[in-house]
């Protein structure tokens, strides 16, 4: 046997990636994916140059259109891009900025004392991710144009293409995604961007954003809040109701950093807190949000206890108590913010912990003493907060698991599976006693456990946990799960991969679904955003033609396969049985069995929008949720009835 060897390791096989060439090698170093969440990312690299500029005090309107060809242009009214020779590259600055990787005005040259953006590399990035991209820029009584294609290759050197007023400043740019690069995807979604260019108009107080879709006609949306994050507490208190009239503002500047803090409490009993550093968005939190939450609990039991509302040292007041109900934006801006945690959007530089606590200590403890109605009854939630987490701590010892024996029979409901490895094990939320009959008899009983539910669960949106643990579904579902709720909760001890929930296709079945989903977004969050949620698909109708059985989901699917058929071929088109119709063979068939079963994963892209869907749909404003039915009606293609 001949020994096969190596080719010699020496210089030629070390690969040198020129300019722009490494981006395009791995782009989701740089965008993180290519899929349409990274499509979207470039739109933002573009714009955060832009707001750059707002924050440095120069911008006023920035616009961003959609192109019929997918195309991108972001124009903003700020300084314009230098156009004078770079000392280090030789290059005009427009091209240097445009090809070369980490050159721009956040590295601490004096460009920005502050900058959006968590690599200052977009434009070169974008640059290198484009079939093409033009750059404009207006400035001492010019127009200076470069264009790039193939990857972020000059056509030529910048360029005096027109004259403009010496008045007019600013640059635009516009850029079409190479299709080799998002092959999944090169269509942009208008809501995406729409959300987000709002939250961006929020973020920066008196800047004006501007989207136009000029794919179709007259689609346009202007923001701009004067308000800023005030008006963005209001916003997302539109479909709740607050329990006191000011939408309370407390910002400060410290060495260079400044922060500002809005909010509101409402009668619900869930806290919707967002943070931002730099205009990113901080879902994992970090120093900031520590140091307004620390200041937040303390500052609310000192009234407390000075105002004698609160007599029992041994009841103070703890942080979940005090964020019952509130409704918080946190914004930061830092000349050198250091981010960490699993998708690095958490703020970890230590001296803004101690910095946010003082300025909104100050403010906010102004505010209670020179509003002592509105302070009272922020304290009274508190309070009525904490004397329903002392009922929620004696009521979930109830749901504690003792052992296997007592969860299989707890209550008599759930048929556990034989398996103990969580990683090959999932659970069937099953819509009534018929349908959970058949799949016990169904399933794999090694690795598939089945729960049947009685009727619909409590809706939590309406009530505290107290309450929820008092609902002997909502307690058999949690000693299931194994995780516990609350201070107690814990992701590693779930004893499922997956938590399927199955239901019938009709309103009832949808109802159902929603009701536990609420359940799951509220008090198991994280058994969400971890992907561990999902909804059984039971088909709507099956096709039989000689020994031939098909089973389809939906009119769209049955036509496409009925397409498939010779035209002489006879066949039966049958509606399926609801779910406690079906003998457990068919069950297992349609719907189990996971070689022919069909799930869909229920996953959290936007917290936000999904905490806005939530209050809509089950919260106790009548209104909102006739809107959105409304608003969502024309969207429905099957309803059954």
């Amino acid at each position: 046997m001949t020994e096969m060897k190596e080719k010699e390791y020496d210089s030629s096989s070390i690969q040198v990636l020129e300019g722009l060439e490494a981006v395009r090698k791995r782009p989701g170093m740089y965008i993180g994916t290519t899929s349409s969440r990274g499509l979207h990312h470039l739109v933002w690299e573009i714009v955060d140059n832009a707001i750059d500029e707002a924050l440095a005090g120069y911008c006023t309107h920035i616009e961003v259109s959609i192109g019929t060809e997918n195309t991108i242009t972001v124009k903003d009214d700020g300084r314009g891009i230098p156009v004078d020779k770079h000392p280090k590259t030789g290059k005009s600055t427009v091209e240097t900025v445009y090809t070369v990787l980490h050159a721009g005005g956040k590295f601490g040259g004096g460009g920005y004392k502050v900058s959006g953006g968590l690599h200052g590399v977009g434009a070169s990035v974008v640059n290198a991710l484009s079939s093409w991209l033009e750059v404009k820029v207006y400035k001492n009584g010019n127009v200076y144009y470069q264009r790039y294609e193939n990857g972020g290759h000059p056509v030529d050197d910048l360029k005096i293409i027109d004259s403009c007023s010496k008045e007019r400043t600013g640059t635009t740019v516009t850029f079409k995604p190479d299709p080799e690069v998002f092959t999944d995807t090169i269509v942009y979604d208008y809501e995406i961007l729409k959300t987000r260019i709002r939250e961006l108009a929020f973020l920066n107080k008196g800047l004006k954003i501007s989207l136009y879709d000029e794919r179709e006609d007259d689609k346009k949306d202007s923001f701009c809040y004067e308000g800023g994050i005030s008006e963005y507490v209001k916003m997302i208190n539109e479909n709740k109701n607050p329990i006191h009239e000011t939408i309370i503002d407390c910002a400060g500047v410290d060495n260079d950093i400044s922060l500002e803090v809005a909010l509101q409490y409402n009668e619900t009993y869930n806290a919707s807190i967002y943070s931002f550093v730099n205009n990113i968005n901080t879902p994992e939190g970090g120093t900031h949000e520590d140091g307004v939450k620390r200041a937040l609990t303390r500052i609310l039991n000192k009234y407390a206890t000075s105002s004698g509302m609160l007599k029992d040292k041994d009841s103070n007041l703890t942080g979940d108590d005090v964020k019952e109900g509130i409704t918080m934006i946190i914004s930061v801006k830092h000349p050198n913010p250091q981010f960490e945690g699993q998708t690095k959007t958490k703020l970890g530089n230590s001296e803004v912990r101690g910095i946010a606590d003082k300025i909104f200590s100050a403010s906010f403890e102004r505010f209670l003493m020179e509003n002592p109605d509105q302070a009272k009854v922020i304290v009274e939630k508190s309070m009525t907060a904490s004397r329903a987490r002392v009922a929620a701590k004696k009521a979930r010892e109830l749901t504690r698991r003792k052992g296997d024996l007592d969860v299989t029979n707890f209550y008599g409901k759930l048929s556990d599976c034989k398996s103990k490895d969580p990683s090959e094990c999932e659970i069937f939320l099953v819509e009534g006693d018929s349908a959970g009959g058949s799949a016990i008899k169904g399933r794999n009983s090694m690795t598939q456990a089945i729960l049947p539910l009685r009727g619909k669960i409590l809706n939590v949106e309406k009530a505290r946990l107290d309450r929820a643990l008092s609902n002997e579904e909502i307690k058999t579902i949690i000693t299931a799960f194994g995780t516990g709720i609350g201070e107690d909760f814990d992701l590693s001890k779930l004893r499922y991969d997956k938590i399927i929930i199955m239901t019938d296709a009709d309103v009832d079945g949808s109802h159902i679904r929603v009701l536990l989903l609420t359940l799951f977004y509220r008090f198991f969050k994280p058994i969400v955003e971890a992907g561990h949620v999902y909804a059984a698909q039971p088909p709507l109708f099956v096709i039989k033609h000689g020994k031939n059985i098909k089973y389809v989901l939906n009119e769209q699917e049955r036509d496409e396969y009925l397409k498939t058929l010779s035209p002489n071929t006879k066949y039966d088109i049958m509606r399926m049985k609801g779910l406690g119709e079906m003998d457990a063979e068919e069950l297992n068939e349609t719907t189990m069995d996971i070689e022919k079963r069909v799930l869909r994963q229920i996953t959290v892209e936007d917290t936000m929008a999904a905490d806005d869907v939530f209050s809509k749909l089950m919260g106790e404003e009548v209104e909102p949720r006739r809107s959105f039915i409304e608003e969502n009606a024309v969207y429905v293609e099957n309803l059954d009835i």
